[in-house]
């Protein structure tokens, strides 16, 4: 059964929920003119606080260059204001979570834009939906090509799973959702300059860590079960896909960290069967860091998509 929630945040719309698997699934929609027009369907990252409201900085200004907009904001289950239940998720589950919003709630093909490592996400729903669903998949700061096709053994997902649902897991948390490791994180993996960690960005992502039940979802992550050889998925893509880049993209993972920006991007376009790049100044967190850069580079390839 599909409602609405009265919940609303300042400037934001109201959050409104649907059930998936018995399960509460939080969303917002951002309509600014043409309700016919071809929404763009946000895939937000996987983190210690982070949710649907990665996506506020580009949303405004998304809005402001393309004035008949029309976003659909989901929060991933075990994030934000979804149910948060304490279960391993997997890119599949995501996956066919959003399909069932897709089919259910936007009920028209979307153009799907996804930060970072939850491309495997885009990917599983995209055998799910089919170009009749999605029309064009852009991929802000896709994980470095040897981590999106080595897959991670098993025994060690699980391994890392079981410590991780320990009480040293939680405790690990207690630790990581902290202020301080939070801005050092920041500063070292995700931007570009430290400059840019800002007050906004630490404050959403401290206030909203704090809900402990939300470290599923990231321990989910941290234990790689996304990690898997997608060579042949990404091959398969029947959709124009774009690769949005940063000029000083780094990987988190080992494997990935000899691999410059321009490697990653040639390997991505060499293996997209309908793929086109760009790079712009900034690291791993594009819409955020560059978000004025990032709807001037994904402006172009929507309007042909759509």
């Amino acid at each position: 059964m599909l409602s609405d929630a009265s919940v609303s945040s300042g400037s934001h719309p109201a959050t409104q929920v649907y059930s998936w698997r018995g399960y509460r699934c939080a969303y917002e929609v951002w309509s600014a003119g043409d309700a016919n027009t071809t929404p763009l369907l946000l895939i937000h990252p996987i983190g210690v606080g982070l949710s649907r409201r990665f996506w506020d900085r580009f949303i405004q200004a998304w809005q402001t260059a393309e004035p008949n907009s029309l976003i659909y904001n989901p929060d991933l289950l075990g994030c934000g204001d979804s149910d948060m239940p304490p279960v391993a998720y997997m890119p599949d589950d995501w996956a066919d979570q959003l399909w069932q919003f897709i089919q259910r709630v936007i009920q028209k093909p979307v153009i799907v834009v996804v930060q970072g490592a939850l491309f495997p996400v885009a990917l599983a729903l995209s055998e799910k939906a089919d170009a009749n669903w999605i029309k064009g998949l852009v991929l802000s700061g896709p994980p470095a090509w040897s981590v999106m096709t080595q897959p991670a053994a098993v025994w060690q997902q699980r391994l890392s799973w079981n410590l991780f649902a320990s009480p040293l897991g939680r405790g690990f948390y207690q630790y990581a959702k902290r202020r301080a490791f939070i801005r050092n994180f920041s500063i070292r993996q995700l931007f570009a300059t430290a400059e840019d960690v800002d007050a906004e960005w630490l404050d959403r992502l401290s206030s909203d860590a704090q809900n402990t039940a939300s470290r599923y979802a990231v321990f989910s992550f941290l234990a790689g079960f996304w990690r898997k050889d997608y060579t042949a998925a990404i091959a398969e893509l029947p959709v124009p896909t774009l690769v949005v880049l940063g000029t000083t993209a780094s990987s988190i993972s080992r494997s990935g960290q000899s691999e410059t920006p321009e490697q990653r991007m040639a390997d991505y376009l060499k293996h997209l069967p309908h793929g086109q790049g760009v790079q712009i100044a900034g690291r791993n967190v594009l819409p955020y860091e560059a978000t004025a850069a990032f709807v001037e580079a994904i402006r172009p390839f929507v309007q042909s998509v759509r």
